[in-house]
């Protein structure tokens, strides 16, 4: 895998005066069947979020609210994505290694993953991470 295979999914965003829908359909929207749903907030300003690679889930992010920045890196190429809208999320693939910053006051980011948690499937050294995606 590498960074061609990420990319910005759009999803569906019905417009009402009283407020916009947006909703997500694993199988439809999603290139994954959903099996985990977590969210982060209250990141302090200046904080980090990620810095580790899995080797086989999948994931949607999501702004929910406010705005962040994610960082994909496939040991080759780097690439920046600001995520602002709740209408918009980023896939990333297993063997993307993923930092997340510049998180605005009161953002939340909600993330759908292809799998439970497994410590097992973390790269959390960058070098580590290196030698496997370079095989």
């Amino acid at each position: 895998m590498n960074l061609d295979d990420c990319k910005l999914i759009d999803l569906p965003k019905i417009t009402d005066p009283r407020g916009n829908l947006t909703f997500v359909e694993g199988g439809r929207h999603v290139p994954f069947t959903i099996q985990r749903v977590y969210y982060l907030y209250d990141v302090p300003g200046g904080a980090e979020r990620g810095g580790h690679a899995h080797k086989e889930l999948h994931q949607l992010i999501i702004a929910m609210s406010g705005s962040f920045d994610v960082v994909l890196d496939d040991g080759t190429r780097k690439g920046r994505f600001h995520l602002n809208r709740s209408y918009y999320g980023l896939y990333v693939c297993p063997m993307i290694w993923r930092a997340l910053d510049n998180f605005s006051s009161g953002s939340v980011c909600m993330v759908l993953a292809s799998n439970h948690y497994a410590e097992s499937d973390y790269f959390r050294d960058y070098q580590d991470f290196l030698r496997a995606a370079a095989r």
